[in-house]
């Protein structure tokens, strides 16, 4: 049987094709485009900041390795976004130095808290959030994904997927009242 065809379509980006065909400066192109989406994405999800650079630098090096799998049936920037979950998703799973996660609302640490304008900082109140709750809740309130979807990039039942996020909703209730 032959192998697919793996030339990206005509409607691909020039850059991604050149990439495929092995040329590093397009690449870094598109290093420059979307490095900042995937960080934010993985600060999002793992809350901490070397962590989230170390990610980053870990989808780059697999996207350039797999850029030959992209068949340009989605955006190039949907492929990178999937695959970027999936390496935090990975990177956090197999992580043996994470410290765990405070687990009551009381401990949370008071940058969680912090004030700025008379607002709450959000994006401080998630990354305080317990890693698996924070995780499940990136990825549906913020990304999007559905609840099955969470569960089999994370492994762990629907079920779980679904507490994860009920339980991260009320602690940021809690922090925000």
């Amino acid at each position: 049987m032959p192998l697919p065809d793996r030339t990206p379509s005509p409607l691909v980006d020039p850059r991604v094709a050149a990439a495929v065909g092995g040329d590093l400066r397009a690449f870094e192109g598109l290093y420059r485009d979307h490095v900042g989406r995937v960080h934010a994405l993985a600060l999002r999800m793992c809350g901490r900041g070397a962590f989230a650079e170390e990610m980053t630098q870990e989808v780059f090096v697999k996207a350039w390795r797999k850029l030959h799998l992209f068949d340009g049936r989605s955006r190039f920037s949907t492929w990178l976004h999937r695959l970027a979950v999936n390496t935090v998703v990975d990177g956090m799973r197999h992580e043996a130095h994470e410290p765990e996660a405070t687990e009551n609302v009381a401990e949370l640490p008071d940058n969680v808290r912090y004030l700025r304008q008379g607002r709450i900082d959000l994006e401080r109140a998630i990354a305080g959030l317990p890693t698996k709750a924070r995780m499940v809740f990136v990825l549906h309130d913020v990304e999007g994904y559905k609840h099955e979807e969470i569960a089999e990039m994370m492994g762990i039942s629907g079920g779980t997927a679904r507490g994860q996020l009920h339980r991260a909703r009320g602690l940021l209730r809690e922090v925000l009242r």
